[in-house]
């Protein structure tokens, strides 16, 4: 294992994320507290409690997760296209490096950061709602698994993409609207019978009710087959990214 390699890739995308702070950190933690402002502090104190937890306290979690699967396909996607973009990907092929190591660099750091995004919006949370972690490693292990995944995907799309229309197409008019509508703001018990069975062909229902039982020890779901589809997806994607390699699926262009 080339450790080194994994080292620079990693090392120079972090390096650009902080080059880019108000737009890598800043701009979404502002929107993201503009959610707090109206959804938990106007609209959730007219609001009724779900599951014995308070309106504002409910939506946290989703809120979260909101921005940690968007931020995640971002960081990645954008972290392996820009080097098939500028050319400078023949150097990397050009460089002793298997595609193992190529895969933990870049998304390794496109999860770091995204982690530490969603650690810095659970603090900013903490300033507009009062709430509780009932199960902090389990939270943690949701938050690392989550952002892990969805690099992946996000690494996917960037070698999928052939121009930066492409790398807003799918978080755009896909995972986002799939998060919204995967009981960010409701608890799925909420809809009727035939919309329950429907959501729950939406992936990201799961990974939010099991980053909201982390909170409040209640979900819609229960938290292993969460946790278990997390996995499967996870596993997908590796699976993904090994053809990739093997095949080099748009890797030199």
């Amino acid at each position: 294992m080339n450790f080194y390699a994994i080292r620079a890739i990693y090392r120079f995308e972090m390096a650009r994320a902080w080059r880019t702070l108000m737009q890598s950190v800043l701009s979404p933690v502002i929107s993201t507290s503009l959610y707090f402002v109206v959804f938990g502090s106007a609209i959730g104190s007219h609001m009724v409690q779900i599951d014995g937890v308070s309106y504002g306290a409910f939506i946290v979690p989703g809120l979260i997760m909101l921005s940690l699967l968007t931020q995640s396909v971002a960081n990645a996607s954008f972290g392996i296209y820009m080097p098939r973009f500028s050319g400078t990907i023949y150097e990397i092929h050009s460089a002793p490096i298997s595609y193992l190591e190529i895969v933990a660099g870049y998304v390794g750091a496109a999860a770091s950061k995204s982690i530490i995004l969603g650690l810095i919006m659970l603090a900013t949370a903490r300033l507009f709602v009062p709430f509780e972690i009932a199960h902090p490693f389990a939270m943690l292990g949701f938050l690392l698994l989550t952002a892990i995944t969805f690099s992946l995907f996000g690494f996917i799309i960037g070698v999928w993409a052939d121009g930066f229309e492409k790398l807003q197409i799918i978080p755009l008019m896909i995972i986002t609207p799939l998060t919204f509508l995967g009981g960010t703001f409701y608890s799925i018990k909420m809809l009727p019978p035939f919309w329950q069975g429907v959501t729950l062909f939406n992936p990201v229902v799961y990974l939010v009710s099991g980053f909201r039982w982390a909170f409040y020890g209640v979900a819609d779901l229960n938290v292993g087959i969460s946790a278990a589809m997390t996995l499967v997806f996870l596993a997908v994607c590796l699976v993904v990214v090994r053809w990739i390699f093997k095949t080099g699926y748009r890797l030199k262009t």
